[in-house]
């Protein structure tokens, strides 16, 4: 049975032009890309997405960084989505990623780390419903 993830093309990685080649990479490791769209979005908007770190030092550089440009929203679908998209990524910090991986590719730093992706099927759900409506999942 197919699982739905969720995912975003962080705006570092968009910046660089690394979308089309994370891109091809997801589409390699069998997913179906189910809906996509490109946009800006606003702090508030990122305040409102990882509202679940709110107060961590982290937080607000990360909605900075996620509202500096535009970045790819997407839905993806795969046997095990959830578990795969984290292995295909690599580990948050790129210096730790393991070779091949999107993260040890094609990220800079641990914060400008080019990709996001649902950590739980629960995850996946809030964040696919916080950024497509139902008739935009094909």
């Amino acid at each position: 049975m197919p699982q739905r993830t969720f995912s975003i093309v962080k705006p570092d990685a968009v910046r660089k032009g690394f979308t089309g080649a994370i891109l091809a990479e997801i589409e390699k490791a069998g997913f179906q890309i189910v809906a996509i769209k490109k946009q800006s979005i606003s702090k508030e908007q990122a305040k409102g997405f990882y509202a679940v770190h709110t107060g961590k030092p982290f937080f607000e550089p990360l909605c900075e960084f996620m509202s500096s440009g535009p970045l790819f929203l997407m839905v993806l679908e795969k046997d095990n989505a959830v578990a795969d998209l984290r292995k295909l990524m690599g580990a948050t910090n790129p210096a730790n990623a393991e070779e091949g991986t999107i993260r040890k590719k094609f990220a800079g730093s641990i914060q400008e780390n080019a990709i996001h992706g649902s950590d739980a099927e629960d995850t996946a759900a809030f964040e696919i419903g916080y950024w497509f409506a139902g008739h935009e999942l094909i």
